[in-house]
């Protein structure tokens, strides 16, 4: 699995209701979600974000709420990676489950600046800053993981009760 996109860099504790703000939680329309994702926390979100954009964040994102809500509006907006110190457990989870790649890299983290051009391979566990010229270890996805997300979620993986 790779990535390549520019980065948008917020700092720690980065929670649920900022991702997607909880009076926009009356609808389930993706698009929908994604139009108000970070607007809270970045007025300029909708307009720098791209399709492939690599999220980076600092410690504990996505706490708060176990809505599944915040990944949805992520992953609709563009996101196609998130980058992070740490994450809360469940929005790790609900992240995997809809097919958004999430990896915790703290030196990757620290070398990373808003802006700067990302590739990520999540299959040998290397990010690589095209703009600094740094790169970064990271833990390889399992093999089953990888296929969740690049089958785009959970639900849609599982065909005859397997993971395809």
């Amino acid at each position: 699995m790779k990535f390549n996109g520019k980065s948008i860099k917020y700092g720690d504790n980065v929670d649920t209701d900022v991702i997607i703000p909880a009076r926009y939680l009356n609808t389930i329309d993706k698009k929908e979600l994604a139009s108000h994702c970070m607007e809270d926390i970045d007025k300029e979100f909708q307009n720098k974000v791209s399709v492939g954009d690599i999220m980076v964040a600092g410690y504990n994102f996505g706490c708060g709420s176990s809505r599944e809500h915040a990944p949805i509006a992520l992953k609709e907006s563009g996101i196609s990676l998130v980058i992070a110190r740490s994450f809360a457990r469940i929005f790790y989870r609900n992240s995997i489950n809809i097919g958004l790649a999430i990896v915790e890299c703290s030196e990757a983290v620290d070398g990373i600046e808003n802006g700067d051009i990302v590739e990520a391979d999540l299959d040998n566990g290397v990010i690589y800053n095209k703009t600094t010229g740094q790169s970064f270890q990271t833990q390889p996805f399992p093999e089953f993981i990888q296929k969740i997300i690049v089958n785009g979620g959970l639900v849609p993986s599982i065909q005859n009760g397997e993971i395809k």
